[in-house]
């Protein structure tokens, strides 16, 4: 029984509790557990955004976007070489932990926007809310800026340029083939959030070093030898997943909201590493 029990406990350690706490990133069994997980808080995530009575609107995912952008900033104040914090509290802030934190204080913020907005305070909770996500990621900024350097400004200047210019590129080819589904303007937001994330790795692998800790494109970048490949990764996997949301759901208000929550976490997932990386390379860390 004892034996059992430190087999157990000797798993658990190895592939949950020891990447958390050396932050060495992924492995194929936390992979395939946090996904699963995913999958089990959207659907929590769907009811809780139904008893809100708050509908999935490209209006609303442009809202949580700035949480995004926070708790990817605040991701990168735990891994400042400063030591601006300390565990037991920095375990917190690495993945998945990082993305309970964050998502308690969105859900937190956006309840106390529609109780704003229903007390008459405010007009309308999108931009209330919002804002709160706006200012924890400006108050992140200046934290980060006033204890690192800025080292290469032109790092963001590429993700966005490079993502932008492709996302643009196919934007004309599905002009030229007349494809509502990819000219629709949310999924393109999709594809450009993926593709700067493609940049964000590419330029930091190839080009300065770094290393991916996701299992998959570490996998593929070893065995192409070159982060290029998370490009038409990113195309594939991503044109054949909006492809499938957008021809395969009902039409009924119930499903079109929980296609939209899909496609927000799929943003979410693209911009939060892609945040993370660039912050992370322009400032040296």
């Amino acid at each position: 029984m004892n034996s059992l029990i430190d087999t157990i406990s000797q798993f658990i350690n190895t592939y949950y509790l020891d990447p958390i706490r050396t932050d060495s990133g992924y492995n194929p069994v936390n992979t395939f557990t946090w996904a699963v997980i995913l999958g089990i808080c959207v659907f929590g995530v769907f009811k809780l955004l139904e008893k809100l009575e708050v509908k999935m609107t490209p209006r609303f995912i442009a809202s949580v976007l700035p949480f995004v952008l926070a708790g990817s900033s605040l991701r990168v104040i735990e891994d400042s070489p400063a030591g601006l914090v300390h565990p037991p509290f920095s375990y917190l802030l690495i993945t998945p932990n990082i993305y309970f934190l964050v998502f308690a204080i969105t859900v937190g913020c956006l309840w106390i926007s529609i109780r704003m907005q229903k007390a008459g305070l405010v007009k309308d909770f999108h931009f209330t809310f919002a804002s709160f996500g706006l200012v924890w990621f400006f108050i992140n900024l200046i934290i980060l800026l006033h204890f690192q350097h800025v080292v290469a400004a032109y790092i963001p200047l590429f993700v966005i340029g490079a993502g932008t210019g492709l996302t643009f590129a196919f934007y004309l080819i599905a002009r030229y083939f007349k494809s509502s589904i990819f000219t629709d303007p949310l999924n393109l937001s999709i594809l450009l959030i993926h593709l700067m994330d493609a940049s964000s790795t590419y330029i930091g692998v190839d080009k300065l070093g770094y290393f991916s800790k996701h299992v998959v494109p570490s996998y593929l970048i070893h065995l192409t030898g070159t982060a290029l490949i998370m490009y038409p990764l990113k195309l594939i996997i991503f044109i054949g997943v909006i492809y499938l949301l957008d021809t395969q759901f009902e039409d009924d208000e119930r499903s079109l909201n929980l296609k939209m929550l899909i496609k927000m976490v799929i943003l979410i997932l693209g911009l939060s590493t892609a945040t993370r990386d660039t912050i992370r390379m322009t400032l040296g860390i």
